[in-house]
């Protein structure tokens, strides 16, 4: 597993020193190894591979890989490709040590022109001098200007035999697809937790380096899937620590805040602690703890919690702590994928105001007081359901009415049937309205008129278009409101006035009746086509000393205010 080191008194970092030599090494990739160990197998080698990924995951380190199982030829000098290459025949030394002149690396990055691809086609056409193959291997291929991949098109759909093309990136939508469908791809998978901590295991077992087990799930954590970030990471805390890694030391390195703290902080929050909400982010601080970081892990806790809320068997995990365990086993009854949704959105647009804020930690704290104080809050679906269980109380009016209440609580219940009485139509209408009776209350109103109410008999003149089962409804429902049987007289004639003309009569000797007063005379004089649209009760006494209110929007309607 180790890269051979040609000058014993330099040292070597760990991302080089353990660079994967076999593909038995290669970490987390199995389906890429199981697609070449198949293609070479059966003699079924493509011509082009392209590799992309996050940095750290191997892509360079996989193209080497290939191009070493390609062009292996064993410690006897007789073998073929073989997807288990030897590494000691000159060809896998050569390729390991990055040397062998028929495997050319280039950069991409700085070889971007025509000319570049134009000099590396001219060499393709001549014959490896030791190798099986002449491999190019092409690092951060997105790179290349529009001419240099229009110059490459042609040689790489139709490469002479003895040519191997391999590609990395790192952005593989800026690659155009006439490449993309010249070759085979390859999405390298970025690697789990465990995959590094095992990795960092093994390592540190040959270094003979001790470490404490927290602190290696933390740099796996930190080095988000990336190998190579990790190793880096890992080098930092053997140099920091002197030789033996512990937990505080990488916290410190890394700017973190104590997980079982922030477990607590994230706890206050759900509460709506603000008090020791404060008090935490000021003792984290203090400690060493980065603003953004202390956000970056609540936002990661909103998720396990939401997950474990979901799919409750990742309790079980073995990547949580016991101290997690139990606070998500306590916040997930607690907490609702609502609540979790609302707090996850209000840190994600934390992370964005504390990076533009002057002061971080003043940033930091104004965010969590904003989510103690909604996370406490009930969430619209919540208010709903209450609403929903208190509904009874709209039915709970009795037929008493109380004092200086008379007329709006004379409203029985609707499931009501029997014990009230309906002493005038005022009455009767009053409850179709509490009861949400709105047909039959509009077809009394505008298509009957009544010419006599009293408890239990009802005569009225009706309309021609009245509703053919408005005498049926009616009867049915005084019955059953009031437990006795209504006589409905119909008397022939005209209709006559309806209650609807007479409350429109009202209303317009009310505007009328208002219209007279001076000071309103005048406004309507003054302006022109306005015209009193609403009458609202309120003090007369008092109308001809305060300044009106006119509406001028199209210079319509005014509305005044009238009180007895």
């Amino acid at each position: 597993m180790a890269e051979e080191n040609t000058n014993e008194n330099q040292y070597v970092v760990l991302a080089r020193k353990y660079r994967p030599q076999s593909f038995e090494d290669l970490l987390g990739q199995d389906a890429l190894v199981q697609t070449l160990t198949n293609a070479i197998q059966n003699n079924r080698l493509h011509h082009a591979y392209i590799l992309t990924g996050i940095r750290g995951v191997g892509k360079t380190t996989t193209a080497r890989l290939i191009a070493k199982a390609l062009n292996c030829v064993g410690p006897d000098g007789k073998g073929g490709p073989t997807i288990h290459p030897c590494g000691v025949c000159d060809n896998c030394k050569a390729i390991a040590a990055g040397r062998h002149m028929d495997v050319m690396e280039l950069d991409a990055a700085s070889h971007t022109g025509v000319d570049d691809i134009r000099e590396l086609l001219d060499s393709a056409r001549y014959a490896p001098t030791n190798a099986r193959y002449k491999i190019y291997i092409i690092d951060e291929v997105h790179m290349l200007s529009k001419g240099a991949f229009n110059a490459l098109l042609k040689t790489l759909e139709e490469p002479p035999a003895h040519v191997k093309f391999i590609f990395a990136t790192t952005e593989i939508r800026k690659v155009p697809v006439t490449i993309l469908s010249r070759c085979q791809r390859f999405d390298l998978q970025r690697l789990s937790v465990e995959t590094l901590t095992k990795l960092f295991t093994k390592i540190l077992a040959q270094e003979n380096i001790p470490a404490e087990s927290e602190c290696l799930d933390i740099i796996a954590k930190a080095a988000d899937g990336s190998a190579r970030d990790g190793l880096s990471l890992l080098d930092q805390a053997i140099v920091l620590s002197n030789g033996n890694i512990k937990t505080d030391t990488v916290k410190k390195m890394l700017g973190l805040a104590d997980r079982s703290q922030t477990l607590s902080l994230f706890e206050k929050l759900v509460k709506g602690d603000m008090e020791g909400v404060l008090q935490d982010i000021s003792e984290q601080y203090t400690n060493g703890a980065t603003p953004l970081i202390i956000l970056q892990d609540l936002i990661n806790i909103t998720h396990d919690l939401a997950k474990i809320k979901i799919v409750p068997a990742l309790l079980n995990s073995t990547s949580l702590s016991e101290v997690e365990k139990t606070t998500f086993t306590e916040l997930s009854g607690k907490c609702s994928l609502a609540i979790l949704s609302k707090i996850w959105q209000m840190l994600i647009k934390g992370i964005t105001e504390i990076n533009m804020a002057p002061s971080a930690v003043e940033a930091l704290e104004m965010i969590l007081l904003r989510v103690a104080y909604s996370a406490s809050l009930p969430t619209p679906y919540e208010i709903l359901n209450e609403v929903k269980k208190n509904s009874n109380l709209i039915s709970s009016v009795t037929t008493n009415p109380t004092q200086g209440n008379e007329k709006k609580n004379n409203v029985a219940p609707e499931n009501q049937s029997e014990g009230v009485t309906f002493n005038t139509i005022e009455d009767f209408l009053r409850y179709l309205e509490g009861a949400k009776k709105a047909l039959l209350e509009y077809s009394i109103k505008n298509d009957v008129c009544i010419r006599e109410f009293s408890n239990g008999h009802i005569a009225m003149n009706i309309a021609p278009t009245i509703h053919q089962d408005f005498i049926m409804n009616l009867h049915k429902l005084l019955s059953e409101v009031t437990g006795k049987q209504w006589e409905i007289e119909i008397v022939k004639g005209e209709l006559g006035e309806t209650i609807a003309d007479k409350e429109k009569s009202a209303v317009e000797a009310k505007k009328k009746n208002v219209a007279e007063y001076p000071l309103v005379k005048k406004i309507l004089e003054e302006f022109k086509g306005s015209k009193i649209e609403t009458v609202v009760r309120k003090n007369l006494e008092n109308l001809a000393e305060e300044e009106p209110e006119i509406s001028e929007e199209n210079n319509s309607s005014t509305d005044y205010e009238e009180e007895e």
